[in-house]
């Protein structure tokens, strides 16, 4: 019965939305009472036998005992007999104690007001209306078994049986059953976070086997090619006079096409060529040289498949997908296509679709953002100085803010995950196809989400680059913000001014956030570099990659490529001008995989909050939502 508390408040919370303040008066009154006590035993021997009967509280008693004979009365008829016999037993008692403490006048004053009703119960009653004047009730044969120690003993001991045996049987009502689901949904979604946290682990385990048995694999090979130069060696050319290094060119081949025939796919890295290596011909040596930017496009090329649980792909919009993003819990998803159109849906078939809306903007969606406490606010900013905020549950806009005509594009938008307040990042003109780098100026505007005006304006010096992506901490307390000329600026938010910043990268910055971990922050550039940077050490390069061959803004068509990091903090999705986006693992050994293919580029990737599932949308017009095994 721990849920009867919760479903009392329940009630009460009922009664004062309906406005019935007389009933919710009198249910509280009668909670003051409970003489049912919760339902619980030890709380009711104890009303019995410490409190009604020392203190002859009859009538308090007679109403205790009316109240379980109706609450058991729909029980089965020798259930029923065996209630009536301990209501009898009861009553009893309570005489007997009267009379051993020497309040006759007690027994006098309950036969006058429940002596009818309790001989129309129990004929039996008749010679005990005579107790109060008989001078030594205890010698009489007929009740003298009444006053032992072992009566009163088996008294309270079958009193407590029965109502353990009753309560433990008495079905429970629905609305108490509210809280014992919504415990168990609580410690399901629990033991569903564990377990995909030892998944996470499992598959870093796995892929470091994979990483293991692939360098196996490449140094087996690399043996069987010094074998085929040491045989060619070994017949030196007529005429000569010392042996001559020469490597057939099919000798090459021929090992790789027998690897691929055996269906192994096997990167050739520049770390094949080491300095024993005296049998491989310098011409050799100059083609790996000249093949070193080549290898790392074909390690990326050679990026097994993502191993795949499930995939769901919405095609709900009409033009090229520009952003889209898992809401704070995982359960809706908010996307947004060229056209100025957000579509808010859910990938579970078994979730509720009531949060399901498309929302027009009538202008470029450039940013999305889920309130970081709960799905209930989506902020939306737009090419033209608009920034948007939908409530999902009312299915309208609550505000519709408007930079200033000086700053018309909102780059990113960032909630805090403590207090409510967001930051805009907005630049000074529409950034062009090609030229991110040369923008106008930035605006970094902080706005408070409940009065839905703007705050302050950061401090970013005197014609300062745009910022094109900016990240809260996981307190609220710093923000990163990335610009145009490969800067990064730290803002403490309590302060609102700047304290540190340093030059990441020889490019503008497409985006930033921090690790899981928070201690180190990864920035994208616009050249496909990603850099993570020691926060503790600043400047430090903890792990880095070039992601060119996919992410090239140069080649683009879209202003600006972007990335996400996995709940663990180990993978890192990054958007892509080809058809399928890399996953790169952050300082592992393995070196990464690649998703789905779409139709067309990625232009916008997310990862869910808690679980390993990302979204991707496309120039194809859909959003794919994928499980990784």
């Amino acid at each position: 019965m721990e849920n009867m508390v919760y479903a009392e408040e329940l009630v009460k919370e009922f009664l004062v939305f309906r406005g019935f303040t007389n009933t919710l008066q009198a249910f509280v009154k009668e909670l003051g009472t409970d003489i049912g006590k919760g339902f619980q035993v030890d709380k009711i021997i104890d009303l019995v036998f410490s409190i009604y009967i020392p203190k002859f509280q009859a009538e308090n008693l007679i109403q205790l005992l009316r109240f379980f004979s109706n609450c058991f009365s729909s029980h089965e008829t020798h259930l029923i007999s065996v209630i009536s016999e301990l209501d009898i037993s009861i009553i009893q008692y309570y005489i007997i104690h009267a009379i051993q403490a020497g309040r006759k006048d007690k027994v006098i004053e309950l036969f006058d007001i429940h002596g009818t009703e309790l001989l129309q119960k129990d004929q039996h009653w008749a010679s005990w209306f005579a107790i109060p004047y008989i001078k030594a009730p205890q010698s009489e044969p007929k009740f003298r078994v009444y006053f032992s120690k072992e009566w009163s003993n088996a008294l309270h001991l079958s009193l407590r049986n029965f109502l353990t045996k009753m309560f433990n049987g008495t079905r429970i009502p629905a609305l108490m059953k509210i809280s014992s689901e919504r415990n168990m949904v609580s410690r399901l979604k629990g033991d569903i976070k564990q377990l995909n946290f030892k998944l996470a682990q499992l598959q870093v385990s796995l892929e470091e086997k994979e990483t293991q048995l692939h360098q196996l694999r490449s140094s087996s090979l690399l043996a069987t090619e010094v074998i085929v130069g040491t045989d060619s060696t070994s017949n030196p050319l007529p005429g000569s006079g010392e042996p001559t290094v020469f490597v057939p060119a099919s000798s090459h081949v021929n090992c790789v096409s027998a690897s691929a025939q055996a269906g192994e796919r096997e990167p050739k890295h520049s770390e094949d060529i080491r300095p024993d290596d005296t049998q491989v011909s310098t011409s050799k040596i100059s083609n790996h040289s000249g093949q070193n930017t080549e290898n790392d496009a074909q390690r990326e090329e050679e990026f097994p498949e993502v191993r795949v649980d499930f995939q769901e792909t919405f095609l709900g919009h009409t033009s090229p997908i520009s952003r889209c993003r898992f809401s704070a819990t995982g359960d809706n998803v908010a996307s947004a296509s060229v056209d100025g159109t957000v579509r808010i849906w859910t990938y579970d078939s078994s979730a509720p679709t009531s949060r399901n809306a498309t929302i027009y903007c009538g202008a470029e969606i450039m940013s999305l953002e889920w309130e970081c406490k709960s799905d209930r606010l989506l902020l939306i900013g737009t090419a033209d100085g608009g920034i948007k905020a939908w409530n999902v549950d009312a299915k309208r806009v609550v505000c519709d803010l408007s930079c200033t005509e000086a700053f018309p594009s909102v780059l990113d938008l960032k909630c805090s995950p403590v207090e409510p307040i967001f930051v805009s990042a907005a630049a000074s003109r529409w950034p062009g196809l090609s030229d991110i780098g040369k923008l106008g100026y930035a605006s970094l505007t902080v706005w408070n989400m409940r009065t839905w005006k703007a705050m302050t304006v950061l401090p970013l010096g005197e014609d300062p680059p745009p910022i094109t992506s900016v990240c809260f901490n996981h307190n609220g307390k710093l923000l990163a913000a990335a610009a145009t000329d490969g800067m990064i600026h730290m803002f403490d938010m309590s302060a609102g001014l700047q304290i540190t910043g340093w030059p990441a990268h020889d490019s503008a910055i497409s985006s930033v956030m921090f690790g899981s971990d928070e201690t180190s922050i990864f920035t994208l550039g616009i050249d496909g570099k990603i850099f993570e940077w020691s926060l503790q050490n600043q400047g430090k390069v903890l792990w880095s990659s070039d992601c060119s061959r996919f992410c090239n803004l140069r080649s683009s068509s879209h202003y600006k490529h972007e990335m996400a990091l996995d709940a663990y903090g180990r993978r890192l999705l990054v958007t892509s001008n080809s058809l399928r986006a890399p996953i790169y693992q952050v300082r592992g050994h393995a070196y990464g995989m690649r998703t789905l293919p779409h139709s067309a580029s990625i232009t916008t990737v997310d990862w869910h909050p808690t679980s390993p599932i990302f979204l991707t949308g496309s120039a194809d017009h859909s959003v794919r939502v994928t499980s990784m095994v």
